[in-house]
C-alpha cells in the first residue's frame, strides 16, 4: 500500500472567469493613476519591474502577440498584467491553457511593492476587461495561487467569479492535476474550466520534474 510520503494532495490554485456580456465594475484606485496598453517601447521599464533577466522574455512575449497593460502613478510604472488569446503556460504546473476564439487569459500580474494596498491591481483588471470588451472578447480567464488572498480579493473586486480550484496530488515521480468546482458554481462553468486548463479531461498526469519548471 502506498504510504503517505508517496502521496501529497494540495490545492494549487484558483480559477476565475468573467463573461463580458454586460458592464464590468469600474474599480477606482485609492490614488491618482492612469491605465493603458503598452508595447515593445516599454520593454525596458517592464524589465526593471519584472526583475533581472526578464528583458529577453518580455521581447519574446511581444513578438508572439501577447498584450501588456500597465498602471502608472505619475511617471512610475506601478502595476502590470499580460493577456494571451490562444494558449499559454500556467506557472510551475506546466499546464498549457487552450482558448477558443473570443476568450482571453490574464496572467503574470504584479503590483510593485511601493504601490500595494491602493487597489491598483483590481483597477488594472477593470481596465483590461473594458478594453477586451471592445475587441471583442466574450470571456476572460484568470488564476491565482491559493494562498494569495490579496490577489483573490482584487480579482473578485474586478468582477470575476471563482469557478474552480486546481488540485495537485503527487504520486511517486508524477503529479495528478484536476479541477474541482467551487460551491454553487454551475457544472457547465466547471466543464469550461476543465476544457481550458485540462483539455476537456477530468485529470491530467504531469511529470513531477517538468511541472516545477517555469515557462
Amino acid at each position: 500500500m502506498m504510504g503517505l510520503a508517496d502521496r501529497d494532495r494540495r490545492r494549487a490554485g484558483t480559477i476565475w472567469a468573467r463573461n463580458l456580456d454586460g458592464d464590468a465594475p469600474v474599480v477606482l484606485p485609492a490614488c491618482p493613476a492612469a491605465f493603458d496598453r503598452v508595447g515593445p517601447e516599454a520593454a525596458s521599464l517592464l524589465a526593471a519591474a519584472m526583475g533581472p533577466g526578464s528583458l529577453a522574455e518580455i521581447r519574446k512575449r511581444f513578438a508572439a502577440g501577447r498584450l501588456c497593460y500597465a498602471a502608472w502613478v505619475g511617471r512610475e510604472l506601478a502595476s502590470y498584467g499580460w493577456v494571451s488569446y490562444e494558449e499559454e503556460m500556467v506557472g510551475e504546473l506546466n499546464l498549457r491553457l487552450s482558448l477558443v476564439p473570443g476568450e482571453a487569459y490574464v496572467w503574470d500580474c504584479a503590483t510593485l511593492p511601493a504601490f500595494r494596498g491602493r487597489h491598483l491591481y483590481s483597477a488594472l483588471l477593470s481596465h483590461i476587461l473594458r478594453d477586451l470588451y471592445v475587441q471583442p472578447v466574450c470571456r476572460v480567464w484568470i488564476g491565482a495561487d491559493l494562498d494569495n488572498l490579496a490577489s483573490q480579493r482584487g480579482i473578485a473586486r474586478a468582477g470575476f467569479h471563482r469557478v474552480a480550484d486546481l488540485l495537485v496530488e503527487r504520486v511517486l515521480a508524477m503529479r495528478l492535476v484536476w479541477a474541482r468546482g467551487h460551491p454553487d458554481v454551475p457544472e457547465s462553468w466547471v466543464a469550461e474550466a476543465r476544457r481550458v486548463y485540462l483539455g476537456n479531461r477530468d485529470r491530467v498526469w504531469l511529470d513531477s520534474l517538468a511541472s516545477s519548471r517555469r515557462s
